[in-house]
């Protein structure tokens, strides 16, 4: 493989002590979380939120639902363009790790369940919306997202990648508020019942190009599906209390997000269509700053289109055009 790009990993705990480090994406969720007065009582209700779900999940030989808990680590990844010493922090994704308090081992879940991105920023919040200025309709540039999933799939080929996680990632994001999800006959033990929905969307379409798939799963006694996007066989490639891993910790962290549609007090029937101003929703005790992240999320974008896009914009051109995924 060329050495077009070098990538560093940095890993830092989850935990009730979590503070943001200074080069963290501020709108990733985890930061947000750990600032203000409420801070470390969030994380520690956070963190108790995704160990009762885990326990509930991995029910067996667990009669005091307390045999499990979950470590959380975030892992940043750097970048720098060919020899230039500056690293431009690229994604931030999250390790799962599960404590079983009866054998005493530490077992090493999935790796990227959320996932975090300077350039997709960028993408969502900065090109997006300067291509459609002053357009009567609506519409996507024709490479949109090429550069960004050509990056993500060399970074998951590097020998940075492969030393450092043994699988590939999955990633659990929130359904979309704007379709509709039919409930399928498939069902699956740990990820629930199969959801199929009514059309493709924009950020299908992205991680498509960072060569995810994606499958839509209900969990036992979760609200709404949940979107997997993930490689290979996603119902065969991890067990099961990997996969509980995934679940217990995303959909907490949806129930903080996104009470309207993960904490609703009624459950997703067979055709189901999110609503994020869906009132009938119990609100977790955890402060987060919705409107602030999304104007974050601008910022980032900007500042990625300064830092990284306008200098390297003649290297990444040029690879990108004869970089084949």
């Amino acid at each position: 493989m060329s050495n077009d790009f070098s990538f560093a990993i940095n890993s830092i705990n989850f935990d009730e002590n979590y503070r943001p480090s200074d080069n963290s994406r501020i709108t990733t969720n985890f930061a947000n979380l750990a600032r203000g007065e409420s801070r470390q009582q969030n994380l520690r209700n956070t963190l108790a939120m995704i160990n009762n779900r885990f326990n509930a999940l991995a029910h067996w030989d667990n009669p005091k639902a307390d045999r499990y808990s979950v470590e959380l680590e975030i892992i940043s990844v750097d970048m720098k363009v060919q020899g230039n010493e500056i690293a431009f922090p690229s994604i931030e994704i999250l390790q799962t790790y599960i404590v079983d308090h009866i054998t005493k081992q530490r077992i090493a879940g999935i790796v990227g369940n959320n996932f975090s991105s300077y350039v997709r920023d960028y993408d969502f919040s900065v090109r997006l919306l300067e291509h459609n200025k002053g357009q009567a309709k609506f519409s996507i540039p024709e490479d949109f997202g090429d550069l960004h999933g050509k990056l993500f799939q060399y970074f998951l080929n590097s020998d940075t990648y492969q030393q450092n996680f043994k699988k590939l990632p999955v990633i659990c994001l929130s359904v979309s508020d704007n379709k509709t999800y039919r409930q399928t006959e498939n069902q699956h033990p740990i990820l629930g019942v199969e959801y199929q929905p009514n059309e493709s969307s924009l950020t299908e379409t992205y991680f498509k190009k960072m060569g995810f798939e994606v499958r839509y799963f209900m969990p036992p006694h979760c609200a709404a599906p949940l979107a997997f996007y993930f490689f290979g066989d996603l119902l065969n490639d991890y067990s099961n209390l990997e996969l509980i891993g995934t679940i217990s910790t995303m959909e907490s962290f949806q129930r903080i997000y996104r009470p309207e549609i993960y904490n609703a007090n009624a459950t997703a029937g067979k055709i189901y269509k999110p609503n994020l101003k869906n009132l009938d929703h119990s609100v977790t005790q955890i402060v987060y700053d919705r409107e602030e992240r999304s104007q974050l999320a601008v910022a980032q974008g900007k500042f990625t289109e300064e830092n990284f896009i306008k200098p390297y914009q003649a290297i990444l051109e040029e690879w990108s055009a004869s970089y084949a995924s």
